[in-house]
């Protein structure tokens, strides 16, 4: 199929241990890619986001035969069973947890499922669109009205995320359904990206089609400050005309 474009995760600048993991698998009409931003004390939310993404590759590895939807809410459910179940039995990963988007294409449509702040975007038309709703204490003050899109980038609570993979027995995922027509390039991304880079000058690196352009996108986000670990992940698609609805 050969749809990954480019991937990378990179530590920034400011941080020692990079808790971000990002995987991919293709095989004849199956690719799938995800990307996690860990947390927890020590190295526990490294551990939980590589968990969390081997976990879910690997059950949909063995289930490729599963109706997509119910496979992919099965298998973020079972990452998170076994996150959680390894945070009650070792004291050291206690409390660890991690956000998780997963772009997983099969039969010419792209189900993307997310849980936290990690996000999807699809770029069409020189256009970027996000499909994923952050899970986080900023998305609901903006969901209510209390603040800003302005006020929203700079709040002192940003990185506070309200549903996490691992931290409770039983976790909510949000799918959504795209065709694989309705867009040009899809885009995986941590908030080390995000949190440095407005999402114009996102779509700008991106657009320009170079061959490094994780690279391109992860140098931006350093020279900005790289205050979190960065990582990205972008595949093709197949541009059409019925996009606009993306996200809504």
């Amino acid at each position: 199929m050969g749809r990954l474009i480019g991937i990378k995760s990179d530590v920034g600048n400011k941080r020692v241990l990079n808790e971000d993991f990002v995987k991919y698998f293709e095989y004849e009409d199956i690719a799938i890619f995800a990307i996690a931003d860990g947390m927890g004390g020590h190295n526990a939310g490294e551990v939980a986001s590589k968990m969390a993404l081997e976990t879910v590759i690997d059950y949909l590895k063995k289930n490729k035969d599963e109706e997509g939807r119910i496979a992919l809410t099965k298998a973020v459910n079972l990452a998170n069973h076994h996150i959680y179940k390894a945070a009650l039995l070792k004291d050291e990963y206690s409390g660890m947890g991690t956000t998780i988007t997963i772009c997983y294409i099969k039969d010419e449509k792209c189900l993307v499922a997310n849980v936290g702040d990690s996000r999807c975007y699809v770029i069409c038309k020189d256009k970027l669109v996000k499909v994923t709703k952050d899970h986080s204490l900023v998305q609901e003050l903006l969901d209510n009205g209390t603040i800003s899109e302005e006020e929203a980038q700079n709040h002192p609570n940003k990185n506070v995320i309200t549903r996490a993979i691992g931290t409770k027995p039983i976790v909510d995922v949000d799918i959504y359904e795209l065709n694989l027509n309705e867009f040009d390039k899809g885009l995986l991304c941590t908030d080390g990206l995000t949190n440095e880079l407005s999402e114009q000058e996102i779509c700008n690196i991106i657009i320009t089609d170079k061959e490094d352009v994780c690279d391109e996108l992860i140098k931006a986000s350093k020279d900005r400050g790289g205050r979190d670990n960065i990582s990205v992940i972008i595949f093709k698609g197949a541009c059409g005309d019925d996009w606009n609805h993306i996200g809504e």
